[in-house]
């Protein structure tokens, strides 16, 4: 006997719930958001970053600490970028927002030769604008909207191409240890990111506006994590599970662990 499909309300709003849990228990586990704190959300257009956004301002209303919102989104003047599409969504939301205008397209393209990756050198650049403008908005928390897969993604990107354990924090204080950056849906899996977008009909902006695709890299990562959680559900989590669980004694970095004091018991 199959199960009747719930409506797409009711859809929604078990989906929004599930978001919500995942998304509240970050927060809780890393102090991500604290009274009185003024989260920059990094806004762009994408299914990611409106989630986060949306979660964000439901979990708002409803925490028990007062804490602002200002949603804010890097105009980088690419071909054919919808101006109006922000700036709209987020007036109807009755969202405080921030649209900064830089021409890191024109950098980018002058820079990068033609036919490689414009992604590595946008992304710096687009960072270091970010920066900026927390500090002139007084933010103490800046939002991102990397997800479960894309720590991971990450996790083996740096193991398989920079040859170092290193991923995605869900909680990081900048080099200059100016910013704290957090991803509140650090433990939200892609899919559900995806569905709930759906569900909610975001104005969706396409990332590839400039022309360029994700790195390689990334894609062949990405095809590998998907292709190990068809074979194997429940394998993505339990790889993200192994970032929170690091037995230093059981690696091979002497500059994290004593190794060299190693002594038996007389």
């Amino acid at each position: 006997m199959t199960s009747t499909p719930l409506h797409p309300a009711k859809q929604l709003k078990k989906m929004q719930a599930r978001l919500r849990g995942l998304v509240g228990k970050a927060i809780r586990d890393y102090n991500m958001i604290e009274a009185g704190d003024r989260i920059m959300v990094c806004l762009s257009g994408g299914k990611d970053s409106y989630t986060l956004l949306d979660i964000l301002l439901c979990l708002q209303r409803h925490a028990p600490i007062e804490f602002e919102i200002l949603a804010v989104n890097l105009d980088q003047k690419q071909p054919n970028f919808p101006q109006t599409v922000l700036p709209t969504y987020l007036e109807q939301r009755q969202v405080p927002y921030r649209i900064v205008e830089e021409d890191t397209y024109s950098t980018v393209k002058r820079v990068i030769p033609e036919g490689k990756t414009l992604c590595g050198l946008c992304s710096r650049l687009r960072r270091g604008i970010l920066y900026r403008v927390a500090q002139e908005e007084k933010a103490t928390k800046i939002a991102l909207g990397h997800h479960r897969e894309d720590m991971i993604e990450t996790l083996f990107l740096n193991l398989f191409h920079a040859g170092k354990l290193e991923a995605m924090p869900p909680k990081l204080l900048s080099d200059n240890r100016q910013h704290i950056v957090i991803r509140p849906l650090a433990y939200c899996p892609e899919a559900d990111i995806q569905r709930y977008a759906d569900l909610r009909q975001f104005p969706i902006i396409p990332c590839t506006l400039c022309g360029s695709q994700e790195t390689l890299q990334r894609v062949q990562v990405k095809q590998m994590l998907q292709a190990w959680e068809q074979a194997t559900p429940g394998r993505l989590e339990t790889i993200f599970r192994s970032l929170q669980h690091v037995e230093l004694s059981q690696l091979a970095d002497a500059q994290l662990f004593d190794f060299a004091s190693l002594t038996v018991d007389s």
